[in-house]
């Protein structure tokens, strides 16, 4: 049981790795504050499914749409901004993000947390083993490979790639610089809410503890 714990929680990082190099592998964009989209998938799922009953599945499409929610009120503003300056405000996003969680106590109940998440369930079959989280995350996992592998193949891949390697001389060639980087925001942020979902799910607990800078 151990080793199939630690295989899903390497799935779960898997997807959030996956999700980063959208942003910060393809685009170019260093973002800092990844972890605040991870908090805000595993915070809305929590939320929605001990106060409303909401269930996994629908959980996780909500995780991951709040989650770019989130990427694009915080991209369109500061993705104008390049390098350490959107390195500096993502960083303060991410920081902003746990300590909010930590003091809004009537949504979050503060540090204390949010116990008895609703677990994920299928025809009848509730996960609750390491081997049923180690086969759902598995699936996940493989579904972001092949959504990434796709983008990253795709047109929009090869804007980014010329985005990173030299943004001026892609505006140049008449790529849309501001809404490409403000996608890969978007999508890799999206990925993060998942992986904050299979989280809150798995564990049944999310404190703002779990989602420091480290």
């Amino acid at each position: 049981d151990y080793y199939r714990d630690v295989l899903a929680l390497t799935g779960m990082y898997v997807v959030l790795a996956l999700g980063l190099n959208l942003v910060v592998g393809q685009a170019g964009l260093l973002n800092l504050g990844y972890v605040a989209f991870y908090a805000v998938g595993a915070y809305t799922y929590a939320i929605l499914s001990t106060r409303f009953g909401l269930s996994f599945w629908p959980g996780l499409v909500a995780g991951a749409a709040a989650a770019a929610v989130a990427a694009l009120f915080i991209g369109l503003p500061t993705l104008k901004l390049r390098g350490d300056y959107f390195a500096i405000v993502t960083l303060g996003f991410g920081e902003i993000t746990r300590i909010v969680l930590n003091n809004w106590d009537s949504l979050t109940n503060g540090p204390n947390g949010i116990a008895r998440v609703g677990r994920p369930s299928l025809a009848g079959y509730v996960f609750s083993t390491p081997l049923a989280y180690y086969y759902l995350i598995l699936v996940i996992a493989i579904a972001t490979v092949f959504s990434v592998r796709r983008l990253i193949a795709s047109r929009i891949g090869r804007a980014w790639i010329a985005i990173r390697e030299d943004e001026i001389a892609a505006e140049a060639m008449g790529i849309d610089t501001f809404r490409l980087k403000l996608l890969a925001f978007v999508i890799g942020s999206a990925f993060a809410g998942v992986a904050g979902v299979f989280f809150a799910a798995k564990m049944a607990f999310v404190s703002p503890e779990s989602f420091t800078f480290f």
